[in-house]
């Protein structure tokens, strides 16, 4: 990091670069490693990855087996580690290695003027212009230690090489053709703690190749819930037989994270997320024993963190940057609505479908689903009870909005005024209808689901709930009122995500579209004040704060598992320019007290189906509804 960066403990940048060599030159190649590996460091890199037999070149062939060309392998190892004397970061380099009468194919991990262990390819590749198998060895399965300049240093494919300082950065390596056994030693390093797998290659160029080797090292990245860097020889092996292209790949769980295409200059180079590794590990049944397999652990020093200046932090978690993939998802979170409303009507062997329609985001998008979900049952509106219950907050706006959408739809909308039976309540329980607090509040929202739940029992129907899963985290919800339903569409979609989703509907069906629009235009807000000037008065983004700031802050504290004060870098680092640090942190700091206070209401829900990683349904989400959010609070 240079001075004045911020330092995002947690993260570390990686690098797969691909020098120009030149075949049995040695010093040629050495040289120019420790270029490679200089700009990779001066960009950040703490941790770099170089071709197989990247001393020498893969193009050797029988050259390996010459005492001259090994004596000089090691010799440019030797210099290497010198230059590495005043880096802390940890680079892998490949050679042949002569050991115990054998000649092995080598990945050498140095940092800090130390070679600190040296693994042996596994798998030999003997397939097309390879000749591995006739001059290399397997990697040995017993315990080695290798005589490098009077020390012994670590030798076997049984190694991890763990940060001292972050322990939960633990690398291993693995060669080429590993990777495309049918058990990698990846899969065996990762059980055993390993969080990034370095894969020192040299594949040749062939058609087809490029697209399968992106989705085996996605895959891999995948399955061993780890960041897997991968460097193949580019530029300069001979081309006698073949053509090498210097692909390059950062990875971290099957996302492709940065890559240098065949043929480019560059190298590839990204920010790893170690600590959202560690933890999605914890959560999951793969990895709840350790590997069997023996491993040694050689540690290396290295001061934790990065810049983050590789790898941006998008703004909005839940929505994908991509328009094209952004529709996709909306598309599919649809149909997982509307099937799972399907099942839940033929299992309650529901007559009507009954929602209560404010012609605010999430009350139109259920009735979205609803209707899909008749259609697919092949049913007709008639099936729908959509009920509009105006009160003393609700603006011409929205009650336009509520019945242009009814009409387009070909429902029929019912309208119900809970002003007569508010003022009753009132009177009955001795409430001022001029106090204007939170008892008046809820008295409407929960008159409302009076209403909704009694039509249901009338008309043998299911309710459906409208609230989304942002409302759901922040509490901002009625108990016994709108927090209540029979059945809840929205409760896994988080409402930045349901606007794309709303928009998207509004996109591919222009006959709503306007009315849609007109919905997205309209402040998101409880309408349970009455409005000043026919204008909403209760805007829930002005008591809240914006739920693009909780959404991430949903995503980052739920499914990463963040701590406080990185959460808080992450979210001022995404809205730069947008909100000021102060107004992330008052936004935070309500984030939490919020969350942790209103879980008794998330405990006592409705069914919903979940439609991505972060749900807050029981079964995903447990907590106790009395704990005390002082412990996260107190670090912001």
């Amino acid at each position: 990091m240079t001075e004045g960066d911020e330092n995002y403990e947690g993260f570390v940048t990686v690098a797969a670069v691909a020098p120009i060599v030149k075949p049995g030159d040695c010093k040629h190649n050495a040289l120019r490693l420790n270029e490679a590996i200089s700009a990779a460091e001066a960009a950040g890199a703490k941790l770099i990855c170089t071709p197989e037999l990247s001393i020498t070149g893969y193009t050797c062939g029988d050259l390996f087996l010459q005492n001259t060309l090994q004596e000089r392998a090691l010799a440019a190892l030797r210099a290497l580690v010198r230059c590495s004397e005043k880096s802390d970061a940890l680079i892998f380099v490949g050679l042949p290695l002569s050991h115990m009468g054998k000649l092995y194919n080598v990945a050498a991990a140095v940092s800090g003027g130390r070679l600190l262990g040296l693994v042996p390819k596994s798998y030999l590749s003997g397939k097309g212009n390879s000749s591995e198998l006739r001059v290399f060895t397997p990697a040995p399965s017993g315990i080695e230690d290798f005589n490098f300049g009077g020390e012994a240093v670590p030798f076997g494919a049984d190694l991890l090489f763990r940060c001292k300082a972050f322990p939960d950065f633990t690398v291993a390596a693995e060669i080429c053709e590993d990777l495309w056994a049918p058990l990698p030693p990846s899969t065996r390093h990762a059980r055993a703690g390993a969080t990034v797998i370095v894969n020192l290659s040299a594949e040749s160029e062939t058609i087809g190749k490029e697209d399968y080797l992106r989705l085996l090292v996605r895959s891999q990245a995948g399955r061993a819930v780890c960041a897997y860097v991968y460097a193949s020889a580019a530029y300069g092996e001979s081309t006698g037989d073949a053509v090498y292209a210097g692909h390059g790949m950062v990875c971290e769980s099957a996302v492709l994270l940065s890559e240098r295409k065949p043929f480019k200059q560059g190298f590839a180079i990204s920010d790893i997320d170690i600590n959202s590794l560690a933890n999605d590990r914890k959560a999951s049944g793969a990895f709840s024993r350790t590997s069997r397999m023996a491993h040694r652990v050689i540690e290396f020093r290295q001061v934790p963190g990065c810049a983050l200046r590789h790898r941006s932090i998008e703004p909005l978690p839940f929505v994908p940057r991509d328009p094209r993939e952004c529709a996709a998802r909306c598309e599919k979170i649809l149909g997982i609505q509307a099937y799972a409303l399907i099942r839940r009507l033929e299992h309650a062997q529901a007559k009507k479908v009954v929602v209560g329609l404010s012609g605010g985001l999430d009350s139109t998008l259920a009735l979205l689903v609803i209707v899909r979900a008749i259609k697919l049952l092949g049913g007709s509106p008639d099936d729908i009870l959509a009920i509009s219950m105006p009160g003393p907050g609700t603006t011409r706006m929205t009650r336009s909005n509520a019945g242009t959408l009814a009409a387009a739809l070909g429902i029929k909308l019912r309208e119900i005024e809970i002003a007569p039976m508010l003022r009753q309540h009132l009177a009955d329980i001795g409430h001022s209808e001029e106090e204007k607090n939170v008892v008046y509040e809820n008295a409407q929202a929960r008159i409302r689901t009076l209403i909704l739940l009694n039509l249901a029992n009338k008309y043998q129907g299911l309710v459906v709930g409208t609230g989304d899963m942002s409302e759901l985290a922040l509490g901002w919800t009625t108990y016994g009122g709108d927090q209540l339903s029979m059945y809840g569409v929205n409760a896994g979609v988080p409402k930045t995500l349901l606007r794309h989703m709303i928009g998207y509907v509004a996109s591919v069906d222009p006959g709503l579209a306007t009315v849609l629009r007109s919905v997205l235009d309209t402040p998101v807000s409880p309408e349970l004040l009455p409005p000043v000037d026919g204008v909403i008065s209760q805007k829930t983004e002005v008591i809240l704060g914006p739920y693009e700031l909780h959404d991430f802050f949903l995503y980052h504290a739920v499914r990463r598992g963040r701590a406080p004060a990185l959460l808080l870098k992450l979210a001022v680092k995404a809205f730069a320019g947008k909100y000021t640090e102060a107004e992330i942190r008052e936004t935070l700091r309500l984030f939490y007290r919020r969350f942790f206070a209103n879980q008794f209401k998330r405990s006592t829900l409705a069914d919903g189906p979940k439609v991505g990683s972060v749900s807050l349904s029981s079964a995903d989400w447990n907590m106790p509804g009395d704990l005390s959010s002082d412990p996260w609070t107190q670090l912001l």
